[in-house]
């Protein structure tokens, strides 16, 4: 009797349904299901992200998905990842949707035209967030009709372009009825970049390993069963592949075992080991189906290519070997990916051209996929070919594939006859695989460009590959200086080259020069050239240096009436526009959000963090440390400072001097070199702020006033204007009140309020603070009535705390309420040293806020835990729609809670909640 063989590791298979039977996966299995009836249920839809090294069960676990959502009457869409295909833009996204949007009558005709263009039905150039936008009206449209399941397997090989849109859409989930569940491998992009519930699929215990084991393989002797369960490690796929290896004696016990049996990595050794054994004939046509993927290549198309008079009886030998199978729609399925990589890594160079030559005869002319072969069959330079590489490189370019476009490039460089146009082509491959997020990349061909002769036609292009380089990957600006404003004045020459909107991106690398390191060159650079923008352009330097009454409010038209076609080169622009003024009104960096390469996608992470910050949404501060990670690994070095530094602010709100040392140990030295003053100046900001926290009021002073003396605001940079709260209560705190009033002063002059609703809210503030004891009270209520005020949470707080101190001192009524609410949106946020001073002033007017063991009150007499949750987000200010946003509820089922809540805790409006909560 044979050993059993599984289609997938970590499963049996029954016999009629072929319906994957788990081993050892409960924890799984629960955690999948729940995400299921969920959706079913129409609660909220979820996304689960399944990682795990290769060959762990994430494939039997997305198999095991699907057939529990199609008998729960699920719409499944699916997409797998092909390692030979992550250069074919949007190749996954036509897997998974290319069903939808056939039979699809929701989509308008310029979101029909947006999908047809990027999957290659029609030409078009579409906008990156239109097609994630058009994919979730697809979603949309088939939730009407029945929750949908959409599975993404091999994450780690799918295309950026289409892992962006699937990116874009899993942020999204949670409005429909709608389940994404993608598995990818430990290391892989995805884990580090989608906001998504990872779930780590780990190897089995031994005991669950063993019943795996003996299910397949029921006649393995025991030596040979305690050797692959040690070897095997619980991993499913070695626990399945390793046992094959062994003769029949071996597997019976009649002979020994070999010294080694390999696993995990050494997997695909071992398969490329099997398929040594094949016939010419078998490891052709295996070679023929690992390279032949994506749609083009369906109703077996590329067996045109095999020529093999036995092609049935060859496939027939294939499946028996149980290497792959040829599925319903003319495609080779192998029966794992690694069995199709060591296909692939175990051909010759000579065996794979040929292959790819042969696949390129089978296509149409036309046919993308074509060329792709064709210059994966070329040997030799081949102008022809380097020209219609490039042209479509570019076209992958506007469509959102910037990482795929400069693989193309290169690959037209490589072969170009001339010197020169390959110098061009490779500049252009440099610029692309800058903004698809592949900086080292970027960095290498730049060195190999400055070994060669740059043409001059192309010379504007280098610069700015050149800075791209230095300024986001080596973190230095000295070439900006020697580059950039040069560049601009060949580019704004009459009949120039414009690159394509080249004078914009370059203005914008020349205004991060100039506001990080504060050089005058820069800014005469920027004010020369200011004619030469768009209006996205001048108010970005508006913003910078001339930060007028006017700027927020223009910023906020000027997003509004950008069409999706401009809002792709004005990104960087509008976020960057939206840090200068602290102005996260309307959540600007939503609507970019979409399908943009890194380049983009690292200036919204930023917009993000820094607004979490501003308004108080402190529990996503380890979000600044992920994301400088993820910028770290892919050679974005300077985003990387940043993200910690954004981090720094928290530490500092929090009193976290520990760690703001350590934040600052490792990112000044590089800030020093660099000269970010940028940087500089928020690092001693920070330490002051931290200084406050813990009340030493004269050294906080000092930091500040090393930025900004009292009395001396200039009118431009902004940040300096921000500072006004901060060094007004270190001035009062150590009796300069002439200074305070001085400050005060020079920001009505320098009309610091008009900037932005925060900086209004700041003087406000300030004022308040620094006034005399018969206009202080109207003063703080001032404060109180600036428009959105409620949305600075920690400013807001310590307002309250001065405001309730200043109150108890005076014998005024309410100060406990004011200091009740302060307190609790400080424990809230963490900042303990704040909220110390808080209970320090209850307590001396009388009010008891002992707590409990563990240092915060988490019960309330009858709350359930969703509403005690509710309740504590409520009494900090939050609106119901931002409750629900957190908690993943609707605004009324908020209201419904809150309506029940007010009787328990005995209260009837949302103003007494944080005191009820305290008291409790």
């Amino acid at each position: 009797m044979g050993l059993s063989r599984l289609d997938d590791p970590g499963a049996r298979v029954a016999e009629d349904r072929r319906v994957p039977v788990l081993v050892g996966r409960q924890r799984e299995t629960e955690l999948l299901t729940a995400a299921l009836v969920q959706a079913e249920d129409g609660a909220s839809g979820s996304t689960v992200l399944l990682r795990g090294e290769a060959g762990v069960g994430k494939s039997t676990l997305l198999a095991w998905t699907e057939r529990v959502a199609r008998d729960r009457g699920f719409t499944v869409l699916r997409a797998v990842g092909v390692e030979a295909e992550t250069d074919l833009s949007f190749g996954a996204l036509h897997q998974a949707f290319w069903s939808l949007l056939q039979r699809s009558v929701a989509l308008s005709a310029h979101q029909r035209d947006t999908l047809e263009s990027v999957l290659g039905v029609r030409s078009g150039t579409p906008s990156g967030f239109a097609v994630g936008a058009a994919a979730l009206v697809l979603l949309d449209e088939a939730v009407r009709t029945a929750p949908v399941l959409l599975l993404l397997d091999d994450l780690h090989w799918i295309d950026s372009s289409s892992a962006a849109v699937f990116a874009f859409l899993q942020r999204r989930c949670v409005e429909l009825p709608l389940v994404i569940v993608g598995a990818a491998r430990a290391d892989g992009p995805a884990t580090r970049t989608w906001s998504a519930e990872t779930v780590d699929v780990r190897a089995l215990p031994r005991a669950d390993a063993a019943q795996l084991l003996g299910s397949c393989y029921p006649e393995l002797a025991a030596p040979a069963r305690d050797r692959v369960l040690t070897e095997a490690a619980g991993n499913p796929l070695a626990l399945v592949e390793l046992p094959r290896q062994l003769a029949v004696a071996q597997q019976r016990g009649a002979a020994p075992l070999p010294e080694r049996l390999p696993l995990g990595r050494k997997l695909e050794g071992m398969f490329a080991e099997r398929l040594g054994a094949v016939t010419p004939e078998i490891g052709r046509l295996l070679l023929l189906g690992a390279l032949a993927t994506g749609p083009e290549f369906s109703s077996g198309v590329w067996l045109r290519a095999a020529a093999d008079e036995n092609m049935n009886e060859t496939l027939e030998r294939i499946e028996a070997d149980g290497l792959a199978r040829l599925d319903p729609t003319g495609q080779l399925v192998f029966r794992h990916p690694l069995v199709r990589t060591a296909v692939v890594s175990a051909a010759s160079d000579t065996a794979r051209r040929e292959a790819h030559r042969a696949l390129a005869e089978a296509l149409a002319p036309d046919d993308p996929r074509r060329l792709v072969h064709e210059a994966s069959a070329a040997l030799l330079p081949d102008e022809d070919l380097a020209r219609r590489l490039q042209e479509a490189g570019r076209d992958l370019a506007r469509r959102g594939g910037d990482a795929e476009g400069a693989l193309l490039l290169e690959r037209a460089a490589v072969l170009s006859p001339s010197s020169c146009d390959r110098a061009r082509r490779l500049t252009w491959a440099a610029v692309m695989a800058a903004r698809g997020g592949q900086l080292r990349h970027t960095a290498a061909l730049v060195e190999e460009l400055r070994a060669s002769t740059v043409p001059q036609d192309v010379a504007p292009l280098f610069a700015y590959a050149v800075v791209y380089a230095d300024q986001s990957h080596h973190v230095d600006f000295e070439s900006s200086a020697a580059l950039l404003p040069g560049a601009l004045d060949t580019l704004t020459a009459p009949d120039a080259d414009g690159f394509g909107g080249l004078v914009e991106q370059i203005y914008f690398k020349l205004l991060l020069a100039a506001t990080y390191t504060g050089a005058p060159w820069a800014w005469r650079a920027l004010e020369r050239h200011r004619e030469n923008v768009s209006e996205a352009g001048r108010l970005c330097l508006r913003a910078w240096i001339e930060p007028g009454p006017d700027v927020a409010a223009t910023l906020r038209a000027v997003a509004g009436k950008m069409t999706e076609e401009q809002e792709a080169g004005a990104a960087w622009l509008l976020l960057w526009t939206a840090s200068a003024l602290d102005c996260p009104e309307g959540n600007l960096w939503q609507r970019f959000t979409g399908l943009h390469g890194y380049a983009t996608q690292g200036s919204v992470a930023k917009a993000k963090c820094q607004q979490d910050y501003l308004l108080g949404h402190w529990d996503q501060a380890p979000v600044c440390l992920r994301e400088a990670e993820i910028a770290d690994e892919l050679g974005y070095h300077c985003n990387a400072l940043i993200f910690r530094q954004s981090y720094a602010h928290f530490l500092a709100g929090r009193g976290d001097e520990a760690g703001l040392r350590e934040i600052d140990q490792a990112i000044r030295p590089t800030a020093t070199r660099a000269r970010m003053r940028y940087v500089l100046d928020r690092l001693t900001h920070l330490r002051g702020l931290a200084a406050l926290a813990h009340r030493r009021y004269e050294e906080a002073y000092t930091h500040f006033c090393e930025i900004t003396p009292p009395g001396r605001l200039s009118s431009g940079l902004p940040w300096h204007h921000a500072l006004v709260f901060d060094l007004v209560t270190a001035a009062v705190h150590t009796g300069r009140h002439e200074d305070a009033r001085a400050h005060l002063a020079a920001g009505r002059t320098a009309r610091s309020a008009e900037i932005s609703g925060r900086h209004a809210f700041l003087f406000a503030a300030a004022t308040a603070l620094a006034a005399e004891d018969d206009e202080a009270d109207a003063a703080y209520r001032a404060a109180y009535a600036v428009p959105d005020a409620e949305q600075w949470a920690f400013d807001l707080a310590r307002l309250r705390l001065a405001h309730g101190s200043w109150l108890r001192r005076r014998h005024r009524p309410g100060a406990r309420e004011v200091l009740s609410v302060a307190h609790h949106v400080f424990r809230r946020l963490q900042a303990a040293p704040w909220a110390h001073r808080c209970e320090e002033e209850l307590r001396a007017s009388g009010h008891c806020v002992a707590l409990p063991p563990g240092g915060s009150a988490t019960e309330s007499p009858g709350l359930t835990g969703q509403e005690l949750r509710i309740a504590q987000l409520a009494a900090t200010g939050l609106t119901n729609k931002e409750i629900g946003r957190q908690l993943q509820l609707s605004p009324r089922t908020v209201a419904a809670h809150l309506y029940k809540i007010f009787p328990k805790l005995g209260i009837t409006s949302r103003a007494a909640l944080a005191y009820a909560l305290d008291s409790g």
